[in-house]
Order: structure tokens, then sequence, then C-alpha cells
């Protein structure tokens, strides 16, 4: 009998994992998608870097911060359609933003860093999802690294120091490899027997938004080493 529920366990979440995957899987060819096509399109991307000033940019990036407050704070009042357009509209400003690394690096360091950047997470990810071991003390170290590493960001922002900001960049590397794992383990067990069709779904688009937020962040890091810029 126990073997039995067991097994109806692995099998609901591993229905779920699918999920999560197909959601942030759709996120993640929309933003590459709309990054091509605006660096390739110049009227795009001259509107979002004029040249003269960055607000276009900074205000895109608050729009994208929005976007995830709102998702964040107000997933259990909206329907989980609504959480669904939500998601993709952000996923497609976060496209235009990411824009400018097809100006910055060649296509092929960025088609071979994001083939890395598959591979790291799909191995850690998968490490999250099988390991016994409770990851819940690595992810909280990770999460504090974090926030050390946005003040570290801002600070060098000043600064400029070489040496900090590939502190920066090998810390970042290691933060989002270990948050992947554990984001994986975290999602793993938010699946339930007693969730609502509605309520699985709404659960599945948060949880694909945190991959694809360590996604994303594990590409950047890794794209300022292996990255070769024009």
């Amino acid at each position: 009998m126990n073997t039995e529920l067991s097994l109806q366990r692995e099998q609901l979440q591993a229905a779920f994992i699918s999920k999560v995957y197909g959601w942030m899987s759709v996120a993640l060819v929309i933003t590459g998608v709309v990054a091509m096509w605006a660096a390739s399109t110049p009227a795009v991307y001259n509107a979002i870097f004029p040249g003269t000033t960055m607000l276009p940019f900074y205000l895109l990036i608050g729009a994208e911060i929005g976007a995830v407050i709102y998702l964040s704070a107000r997933i259990n009042k909206m329907s989980a359609e609504t959480a669904g357009v939500v998601f993709l509209v952000y996923s497609i400003l976060n496209g235009l933003t990411l824009s400018m690394v097809f100006l910055i690096y060649t296509s092929s360091s960025i088609a071979s860093t994001f083939l890395v950047t598959a591979a790291t997470f799909g191995v850690m990810s998968a490490y999250g999802y099988m390991t016994k071991k409770d990851l819940t003390s690595i992810g909280n170290l990770a999460f504090m690294a974090l926030i050390g590493l946005i003040i570290a960001s801002l600070v060098n922002m000043f600064l400029q120091s070489e040496i900090m900001y590939w502190v920066i960049t090998y810390a970042g590397v290691l933060i989002f490899v270990a948050l992947t794992a554990y984001d994986t383990q975290k999602i793993k067990r938010m699946a339930s027997y007693d969730d609502s069709q509605e309520v699985s779904k709404k659960k599945s688009i948060m949880g694909a938004l945190t991959l694809y937020l360590d996604f994303v962040n594990l590409f950047l890091y890794l794209l300022r080493f292996l990255g070769d810029r024009r």
C-alpha cells in the first residue's frame, strides 16, 4: 500500500514538474525570439537604446520588476489565465532588455553559452529533483549570498573595479547553480492532491517563473566569461 502511494506521489510530482518546465520553456523561447528580433530591428533597438538616454531601458526594467511583483502578490486572487498572460508579458519585456546582448557578444558565443547554461541547469535541476537530501540550508545560504551579490553589484557600478567584477561573476554562477537545485526541489514539493486544476496551474506558473529567473541569470553570468565581445 505504501509503495502504491509512493508511486502515485512520484507520478503527481512528475506531471507537475512537466507543466513547470513547459511554461518555463515557452517563456525562454519567447524571450530569445524577441531579443533577436529587437536586436535586428534598428527602429526597435534605437527606441530602447536611443543613445542620448537610458530612460526607455530603465522603464522596461521597471516594468519587468512590476510584473514580477504583481504576479507574486496577486497570484492567489487572479485567474490562472491572467497569471499566464502576465508571465508571458514579462518574458517579452525581458526579451526587449536582453536584446543588447546580441549587440555586445557574437552570435556563436551566445549560442555556445546558451548550450552550456542549458546543460548546467539541466544537471542541477535533475539533482534537485532526484536527491533525497534536504537542500533548504543550501537554498537559504544561496539566497543570503544573492542579497550580498546585488549589493556588491550596485557598489561596483560606482567603483568600476575589475577584480570585484570577476568576483561577482563567479559568485553569481555558483549562487544560481545552487538556487537551481534548491528551487527545483522546492517546486517538486509544491505538487499536491488537494489542489484544483486552477490552483495547480497557478503553482506551475510561479514555479516556472522561479526557474526561468534562475536560468536567465545563470546564462548572463556565464556569458560574462564565455562570451566573445564584438
